[in-house]
């Protein structure tokens, strides 16, 4: 009964792990793409340096996402409360 109860936590948990670590970086990618074109729009020629500054920071906003996914991972399948 109490590890039926565990797991059903852990699922839980599982799911509001990646459910909330998605919704903030996509957000974020969102206002950071919308913002990028904007200043494309305003200056064409610093195409190069707001291509590049873009990339990184959806790199560093993606990684916030893959955290969630490697916790809701770990809730899962590697569970010492479960063994």
């Amino acid at each position: 009964m109490a590890t039926e109860l565990m797991v059903a936590a852990s699922v839980i948990g599982a799911s509001l792990a990646v459910g909330l670590a998605a919704i903030g970086p996509g957000l974020g990618q969102g206002m950071a793409a919308g913002k990028a074109l904007e200043g494309l729009a305003r200056q064409p020629e610093a195409e190069g340096k707001l291509r590049g500054m873009l990339i990184l920071s959806l790199a560093f906003l993606e990684t916030l996402t893959i955290y969630g996914l490697v916790v809701a991972l770990v809730l899962i399948f590697a569970n010492p409360l479960l063994k």
